[in-house]
């Protein structure tokens, strides 16, 4: 097939408007990889390159989509043979590469993970890049020393991609696990996928002032920034860590020394985007089998074409869970 689908991202007098193309497979970039997309999965920062952020996508018409799992119809390096069944996330794809929210792409062979046996590549879309991201933050906080049975893990932004699977990980693993929303309507989905605590946002948000904060968290994930992500590292208990790796509250924080010093803190900054592909690799493997979470009550499938309206939603803050985007 030369021709295929795609939703494409034009700039017309001003505006950024999304529609789905015809496109022509000679106009994707060139690649060692080209991929028949199966699956992809919508990500806060899809929404973003399909609005005009150009500190995400520099240059339009654009297809977006950092997520994509598929099929080789093309290959020149020996690792990557037609038919293997792949992933791809991260790295330049769908920022100002086209992305997953096409029927094909084509791409560095440095980009492309062959699927793990454990997972279907609907599977891996479920997880997509808020997976990936939820698993490195867990493995970090690990790594510093978190272990079930400490006390109480904090997820803000739980009822978004990366909060959400985060909720649900953290209780297959055994911890206790605490999440915050400012959505009370979620608190039912929140305790079936396996927090024990609820917190409110704004009781999150209280006390910026304070240079401490009563100890209450034995480790934290947060996807949000800004004063809340320092409210956390505030109510760590002693040598507790916090792992973060959103903004979407903001890219700043006025922060102070206290806690590090007097509390023994640490803030693990967590980035699953330029990752070396070994290490995105065997965090996949570990998703596909000792990590291997059921998200069913989590994600809803769409198609290319109510794509558009779902963007919609994720910018407005109404997404729950996780979007997986069936190209056909």
């Amino acid at each position: 097939m030369s021709e295929f689908k795609a939703l494409v991202v034009s700039e017309q007098d001003g505006r950024y408007v999304t529609e789905i193309k015809q496109q022509h497979v000679d106009e994707l970039p060139a690649g060692d990889v080209l991929i028949r997309v199966r699956y992809s999965s919508l990500n806060y920062k899809d929404a973003l390159s399909a609005t005009g952020n150009k500190g995400v996508t520099r240059n339009f018409p654009h297809t977006p989509g950092i997520d994509a799992a598929g099929v080789v119809e093309a290959s020149s390096v020996p690792e990557l043979a037609v038919g293997d069944e792949v992933i791809v996330t991260g790295y330049d794809l769908g920022m100002n590469t086209s992305g997953g929210f096409g029927q094909y792409i084509r791409v560095p062979a440095g980009w492309v993970i062959k699927r793990p046996e454990g997972l279907s590549l609907r599977d891996s879309m479920v997880l997509g890049t808020a997976g990936l991201t939820a698993a490195l933050c867990i493995d970090k906080l690990e790594q510093a020393g978190l272990t079930p049975g400490q006390g109480p893990v904090l997820v803000t932004g739980a009822t978004g991609g990366v909060g959400s699977i985060a909720v649900a990980m953290l209780a297959s693993l055994g911890y206790e696990v605490a999440a915050s929303t400012g959505k009370a309507d979620q608190v039912d989905m929140l305790k079936g996928l396996g927090a024990s605590q609820i917190v409110d946002r704004a009781a999150l948000a209280a006390g910026v002032e304070k240079m401490l904060l009563k100890e209450q968290w034995a480790g934290a994930v947060d996807t949000v920034g800004g004063d809340i992500l320092f409210n956390v590292v505030k109510s760590l208990r002693y040598g507790a860590s916090v792992a973060t790796c959103g903004m979407t509250a903001g890219g700043g924080f006025a922060a102070s020394v206290f806690p590090f010093i007097l509390r023994n803190v640490n803030l693990l900054g967590v980035d699953s985007v330029e990752l070396p592909l070994v290490v995105k690799a065997s965090m996949w493997d570990r998703l596909s089998l000792q990590w291997k979470t059921d998200l069913h009550n989590l994600e809803r499938e769409v198609t290319l074409e109510q794509l558009p309206a779902e963007i919609e939603r994720i910018l407005a803050g109404k997404m729950i869970g996780r979007v997986v985007v069936n190209l056909g």
